[in-house]
């Protein structure tokens, strides 16, 4: 469990272990060396998806570890309240960035001709806190719970 603070309020995320080790593992290093302390949500699309974890208030990139390798063949949907990893259009290029879908986005999971992203989690207090954020950028602190 991770839980996040923003100015909208806070949020609890259940991490799927056993669906997206890797993933979760690699969360979980970034949370554990304070990475996302002091960095926002700079993608913020109301319906469809919030996005954080690597960019400063500044808008400065952080340096990251290398990308892990994208689970999404673990067969876990991109539904509203899931935390997904965020990617470039190389399929193996998630590194710290991550997303909650705000509706069910099902054109982003997995299918033939299509990688997809990989849902590592869910949202399991507070979904209305994520759910309102407004385009205004929000501070946000990933703390273990």
């Amino acid at each position: 469990m991770v839980r996040f603070e923003t100015s909208h309020g806070g949020f609890t995320v259940e991490l799927y272990e056993e669906d997206a080790p890797l993933t979760v593992e690699n969360f979980l290093r970034y949370v554990d060396d304070e990475f996302f302390d002091g960095t926002i949500f700079h993608r913020i699309v109301p319906g469809f998806v919030i996005q954080g974890g690597g960019l400063t208030a500044d808008f400065v990139q952080k340096k990251t570890r290398p990308p892990v390798k994208n689970e999404a063949a673990n067969g876990v949907r991109n539904q509203r309240g899931t935390l997904s990893m965020a990617r470039t259009d190389e399929i193996h290029s998630a590194t710290s960035q991550f997303f909650v879908n705000l509706a069910d986005n099902d054109f982003l999971d997995q299918r033939p001709g299509q990688y997809g992203y990989a849902v590592f989690g869910r949202v399991t207090d507070g979904m209305d806190a994520a759910a309102t954020m407004t385009y205004t950028l929000t501070r946000h602190d990933a703390l273990p719970f």
